[in-house]
């Protein structure tokens, strides 16, 4: 199995761990994965968490996080920031979420990304283990407003890497940016390819 592969800019927002990371790297190369992550030296980011098919995913995805550091933004129901517990999620850097309120979870997102200095987010176009019809739109949404770029991860099974791949920023043009994210997620083969609705 070769060397972990990790280029990230200093003006990424991370947590360092130094327990944490070596756990979790520990973990993967038991697993027997690899980390090929480069990320753009951005303090904001929107990140595509793609193809999502298996609760694996999420598995794979958390052990990465903690062995590249990453501070990551945690959507979490705005309720739940009251007293201690409020505390503690904004001091780790979580964004209420009111999903009753006016332009829902992008404006709420957008208006995050333009008051905070830095703040990377993960989402899954998909929404969904299962395969869909279409992806959901809020992710470029996001990106476009708030003006930040779009980074492509993936957890490629076959080659069994976690790992990012094309970066761009939103042209306006979704339909044509879709495309381009689409064929670049053609060329990963995630857990289960029958769930995958960018697959072809």
């Amino acid at each position: 199995m070769g060397e972990h592969v990790i280029d990230i800019g200093p003006r990424v927002p991370r947590s360092p761990h130094r327990l944490l990371r070596w756990g979790a790297l520990r973990v993967l190369d038991l697993l027997g994965w690899r980390i090929e992550v480069r990320l753009p030296d951005e303090p904001r980011m929107v990140i595509l968490a793609a193809p999502h098919t298996s609760n694996w995913d999420g598995v794979l995805a958390v052990l990465t996080i903690l062995a590249l550091e990453l501070r990551m933004g945690l959507f979490v129901k705005h309720t739940a920031f009251k007293g201690f517990i409020g505390r503690i999620l904004h001091r780790v850097g979580a964004i209420p979420i009111d999903r009753s309120a006016p332009g829902g979870v992008v404006a709420q997102t957008v208006d995050a990304f333009r008051t905070r200095p830095d703040l990377l987010i993960g989402m899954a176009p998909e929404g969904t283990r299962q395969r869909v019809q279409k992806w959901k739109r809020g992710f470029y949404l996001i990106a476009q407003d708030a003006r930040v770029p779009i980074v492509c991860a993936y957890i490629d099974y076959s080659r069994k890497v976690v790992g990012t791949g094309l970066t761009l920023k939103a042209s306006g043009d979704y339909a044509k940016d879709l495309e381009a994210i689409q064929a670049f997620y053609r060329t990963i083969v995630p857990k289960r390819p029958e769930n995958f609705s960018a697959a072809g």
